[in-house]
């Protein structure tokens, strides 16, 4: 059921709910190929223990090239960009993570693209809200105008704050998802859980 803050389409990467990559499913199932060139990209750049932190993400995102011509991620953005997909909590990304963040960034970018019809570089208040709604989430007008308060520089958002503002959004909106249970936009929570989920990203 879709209500307001539930998102579809880039706001889930186009995987319903249930599939690989969601909460309690495991993410891209199957053994992992040699041959993959996002397993040598990942092996490139993951420490001893086999993740990638966020030093070590914003590094790659870096050298790939993925932002194009906007400005780098900072490590703000890589921090969250990991917690919206660290489901064991240890603070770092695995492949099975790397990969699915991989295929989100280029659903963003392409997202952020097809809004910034001017090709200025950012997005204003009324392209962030055609945005959102092709991402699939319905939020009212007051939300939108508290996001483009939190993200925007002199009324505009950079891809970076663009990339953290999706981030963010999903990362909370799956947060929420998992605790409503009837799926009808209310929850209850514990102070703590609330802190956890919050303070995560």
């Amino acid at each position: 059921m879709a209500y307001p803050g539930y998102g579809g389409g880039f706001g889930n990467f186009g995987n319903p709910a249930g599939q690989p990559g969601y909460p309690g499913h495991p993410s891209y199932a199957g053994s992992i190929s040699t041959g993959d060139p996002m397993w040598k990209c990942f092996l490139a750049i993951a420490g001893q223990d086999g993740e990638v932190d966020a030093e070590e993400l914003q590094k790659c995102l870096t050298q790939s090239g993925i932002s194009g011509t906007y400005s780098p991620f900072s490590l703000e953005t890589c921090r969250i960009m990991i917690a919206m997909l660290d489901r064991d909590y240890t603070g770092k990304m695995g492949f099975n993570e790397f990969k699915e963040l991989w295929a989100a960034l280029n659903s963003w970018k392409q997202n952020f693209i097809t809004v910034d019809k001017d090709g200025s570089g950012s997005v204003e208040h009324h392209e962030l809200n055609q945005a959102i709604a092709a991402m699939g989430y319905r939020l009212s007008p007051q939300t939108v105008t508290t996001i483009v308060k939190r993200y925007s520089k002199n009324g505009r958002i950079f891809f970076d704050d663009y990339v953290a503002c999706c981030v963010k959004l999903r990362a909370l909106t799956d947060f929420f998802r998992r605790r409503d249970h009837l799926q009808q936009g209310v929850v209850s929570f514990v102070y703590d859980d609330f802190l956890q989920g919050t303070m995560a990203v």
